[in-house]
């Protein structure tokens, strides 16, 4: 027997044997007082909040934005395998400065891919870029360099180069050109014919051109340019050109690539039909005497000696990783079949529109996999107030219009995806089919009197405005118009 402790008193029966739980603490962010409060927006808060809180507030702000797979104006991939996504949170938090490991071994894969003239073991020459905006840059200043160095040594002045493209180019070779202080030369387009004109482009040519850009699928229309045809007509002259990631499994028999010889660097979209994630890019040169030497730098505080040319120098390696996934998980094959999809889903959706009797299409068949359309009859309503209207349920469908000297031309387009389904195609068209009957039951926009200002009005002027303005005038109305009588539709 064991004798209690001298201070033992025991509990009288009716009290518990433990003290009296505190109520649990509130801990969802809604019962809080952070949700009662304006955050900063332009300044660091003076406290710090729960973490909780932080998250569900980005959250819930967030959800205001559109749906990526339904934002069908960009190119940038927005779906990939689950196994790849836990490739990339693993990598997230690695630095990409190692270009011994994955960059060289997609860059090699990337150049047999474009057929560079590589011996048996010989290693590509190419980087990895944030995006293929980064890409052109560097392969731009590649072409500024050496053209730089040969008029050197001729004695020439080397102080004015330009380079050559299409109106219809995308804005990162203007960037090129007023960063690095180029003067652009742009071909412009005509009706019908809304990608660069070889011969035209061949004619503006002339001693001072570092490059010619061409464009293997127009972001306009998706149209390829005919890069052959601008190589023959170059041969004379000894320019270059420029090429994209859909031709090698869609149409292997057409000559755009490094098979052409005036063709010195290739700058392509991981993060588009290469289907990545956003942001990666590739540039890969023809050899290396196409890459002057003194743009390339050496370090050695890694490690090891280490070459790099980028116009940046850490970066995450996760799209790095996941374009070395995609390209062994794929495969040529599971390229192929991919953009075979997209191309029917495409070629469907065309069909579907023009059944509708209310548009021309304005996109190519030989191209990239999107759909390029304009209403037949604009007079009454246009493409911007279907593509306002169109996001009433949830698509997100561009309205633009071309460069000079088509500003007059409307389109919307549409990107087929590798995740834009034909049940997704069909319902577009369905959607888009609502959106035309509605509009024709709106009153016709008065296009005469929007493109009069109302002072001029007032004081008997009557000054002409550009297609530009009144363009925009009738938008801003419409847009109006439209969001007062609308009624909500549980989509954002």
């Amino acid at each position: 027997n064991i004798s209690p402790p001298t201070n033992f008193h025991p509990t009288p029966p009716s009290a518990p044997w433990f003290c009296p739980r505190r109520p649990p603490r509130v801990t969802s962010p809604f019962a809080s007082r952070y949700v009662r409060i304006s955050l900063p927006r332009f300044k660091v808060p003076e406290n710090s909040i729960p973490k909780e809180a932080a998250y569900q507030i980005i959250n819930d702000e967030l959800m205001l934005d559109g749906n990526p797979r339904l934002n069908l104006a960009s190119f940038v991939t927005t779906w990939m395998e689950p196994e790849c996504d836990k490739l990339i949170m693993a990598s997230v938090n690695k630095n990409y400065v190692d270009m011994d490991e994955y960059p060289n071994r997609c860059v090699n894969m990337i150049a047999h891919l474009f057929n560079a003239p590589l011996g048996d073991g010989e290693a590509a020459v190419g980087v990895g870029t944030v995006g293929s905006s980064e890409a052109i840059m560097l392969a731009g200043l590649a072409f500024k360099r050496k053209w730089q160095n040969k008029k050197k040594a001729q004695g020439k002045p080397c102080d004015k180069p330009n380079i050559v493209t299409g109106a219809n180019v995308q804005v990162c070779w203007e960037k090129f050109a007023r960063y690095f202080e180029v003067e652009l030369k742009e071909v412009k387009l005509r009706d019908g014919y809304y990608v660069m004109h070889p011969e035209k482009a061949a004619e503006m040519v002339d001693e001072n051109t570092i490059c010619v850009a061409a464009i293997l699928g127009s972001t306009l229309n998706g149209e390829f340019e005919d890069v052959k045809r601008l190589n023959d007509l170059l041969i004379e002259k000894n320019k270059q050109t420029g090429g994209g990631f859909i031709a090698p499994f869609l149409y292997p028999e057409l000559e755009w690539d490094f098979r052409l010889p005036l063709v010195k660097s290739i700058n392509v979209s991981g993060h588009k039909y290469g289907l990545v994630y956003a942001g990666i890019g590739w540039v890969i040169w023809r050899s290396k005497e196409d890459l002057p030497e003194e743009l390339i730098f050496h370090i050695n505080y890694l490690g090891a000696d280490q070459p790099t040319f980028t116009l940046n120098f850490s970066k995450g390696s996760s799209q790095v990783i996941a374009q070395y996934y995609q390209l062994i998980r794929l495969g040529f094959e599971g390229y192929r079949n991919i953009m075979e999809n997209c191309q029917e889903n495409a070629t469907k959706l065309k069909e579907g529109l023009e059944q509708t009797g209310r548009f021309n299409i304005v996109s190519k068949d030989h191209g990239v996999p999107l759909v390029a359309f304009s209403l037949k009859d604009n007079s009454c309503h246009n493409e911007f107030e279907v593509s306002d209207m169109l996001r009433r349920f949830g698509w997100i469908v561009p309205a633009y219009t071309m460069p000079p000297d088509v500003q007059h031309v409307t389109v919307l387009r549409v990107v087929v995806r590798e995740d834009f389904s034909r049940t997704l195609a069909e319902r577009l068209v369905c959607d888009i089919e609502k959106v035309l009957h509605e509009l024709d039951t709106l009153p016709a926009r008065l296009s005469v009197k929007l493109g009069i200002s109302p002072e001029d009005a007032k004081n008997g002027v009557a000054v002409k405005k550009t297609d530009l303005e009144v363009q925009r005038e009738i938008t801003t109305y419409w847009r109006k118009f439209v969001a007062d009588r609308k009624k909500t539709s549980g989509v954002c």
